[in-house]
């Protein structure tokens, strides 16, 4: 088991996306807690229902009983069940783990789990999946496969922070994108790869259905 896929229990997952990422050998999925309901509406087995279990329904939780799922119930409230998830995955050392479900109805759920990936960078490489889109930790010389014409945003966390890009439509020379303060949305991919550095971490956003296509996971 090298890489993963956590389903939580917010906007609905594709199965044709969850389908495909484990053809591409994200061949380990994780239900955490109420994401066991988002996983049977679109017909797909987990390997594993973790959490606190006060999301999954009833009639759900006897149905993976049926199937033969593994459960795992950890009550230990300090950390959310996507987290209980990431933990249970780090411990197994698995290296990628792309999340679903991790956006939803609440903004503070959504800022939680793109905390994570701050969060848990350097003992995991997490990626969050909000319906077209994917977001990642960047850190140091990255070379990116993508499609001339994505749209790729870049977001630093502080004035310290500096970005240089080649490849893109509006490039960056050792430049900082403090968030709140500097704008690094839409910006546009010219050749393919992209390449970016930084001397800290940032967050990339792009298209989810390019890097499908692209090889990004390879």
């Amino acid at each position: 088991m090298k890489n993963a896929i956590i389903v939580g229990n917010g906007y609905l997952p594709r199965k044709s996306e969850i389908i495909k990422l484990l053809s591409l050998g994200f061949d380990f999925l994780i239900a955490a807690d109420g994401g066991a309901n988002s996983t049977r509406k679109i017909g797909i087995l987990p390997n594993l229902i973790i959490g606190d279990f006060d999301s999954i329904t009833n009639e759900n939780f006897k149905y993976y009983q049926k199937m033969g799922i593994k459960t795992e119930q950890i009550k230990r409230q300090n950390d959310t069940d996507i987290e209980k998830a990431i933990k249970y995955l780090i411990s197994k050392k698995v290296s990628k783990a792309i999340i679903f479900g991790g956006s939803g109805d609440r903004l503070d759920h959504t800022f939680g789990n793109i905390g994570n990936l701050l969060k848990y960078y350097g003992k995991i490489q997490l990626y969050l999946v909000h319906q077209k889109t994917i977001v990642n930790v960047l850190n140091g010389e990255i070379s990116i496969k993508t499609q001339v014409g994505e749209t790729i945003s870049l977001y630093g966390l502080d004035e310290f922070t500096k970005i240089s890009t080649i490849g893109l439509k509006y490039e960056l020379k050792n430049q900082s994108l403090p968030f709140g303060e500097k704008d690094g949305t839409s910006n546009l991919a010219m050749q393919n790869p992209v390449k970016i550095s930084s001397n800290g971490k940032i967050l990339l956003m792009r298209d989810f259905l390019t890097t499908l296509k692209s090889g990004y996971f390879d």
